[in-house]
């Protein structure tokens, strides 16, 4: 083997273990030393690659980024726009779907996106940005067809929904609290439920007088 490839082999040995830590346990509960001791890795290699805990939660949080970004280029393009509703939930649902596949990334998002660590947050903003342009365009197309109500614009409504995007899981999770959600099926349902709520309000709006 050569120095590249051990090299190589050590510095994916230490990402695959600070994603099981980052993965398992909030930000602040991770240590350079938890991911060490917990994985058998050296302090010696650990430093040698990576001089600080934020360098290896933002390389999960990029990976995350990457893999979901990938995924949802795969299926966006087959979702009809020309039904909103389900557009939508077909939208939400890809996510779900794969933090169901990979639940470690589910945690390292939730970590990055709820509550990040304040002297990260520029540097997530960035490693977003590719699926944010993603989102966004998927987002103004969908809104673009929906007969919005009067005194909203296309642009207020993308906003709205790009701000639920970053709960939604954490959402469905709390919306369904009484039975956990253990199959896609059950998932579709609670979605289909929090979204008709979202889209299509709560209480009729009153008459005026």
């Amino acid at each position: 083997m050569t120095q590249k490839e051990r090299q190589a082999r050590s510095k994916n040995a230490i990402f695959l273990a600070a994603m099981e830590e980052f993965g398992s346990h909030d930000y602040d509960a991770v240590t350079m030393d938890s991911i060490c001791m917990n994985h058998s890795i050296s302090k010696g290699m650990m430093y040698h690659y990576y001089s600080n805990k934020d360098d290896l939660f933002l390389l999960c949080v990029r990976d995350l980024f990457e893999a979901l970004t990938k995924q949802l280029e795969s299926e966006m393009p087959a979702l009809d726009i020309q039904n909103p509703f389900e557009a939508v939930k077909q939208f939400f649902m890809i996510r779900e779907r794969f933090f169901q596949q990979y639940p470690q990334r589910k945690n390292i998002f939730e970590n990055a996106m709820l509550h990040p660590p304040r002297h990260l947050e520029s540097d997530i903003r960035a490693l977003r940005q590719p699926i944010h342009k993603l989102n966004r365009q998927f987002l103004s197309r969908v809104t673009g067809v929906m007969p919005l109500r009067q005194g909203l614009s296309t642009e207020t409504v993308t906003r709205y929904m790009e701000s639920i995007e970053y709960v939604f899981p954490s959402l469905l999770r709390q919306f369904r609290s009484e039975g956990k959600i253990t199959d896609l099926h059950t998932m579709l349902g609670a979605t289909e439920e929090i979204l008709g709520m979202i889209l299509f309000g709560l209480i009729p709006q009153p008459a005026t007088p």
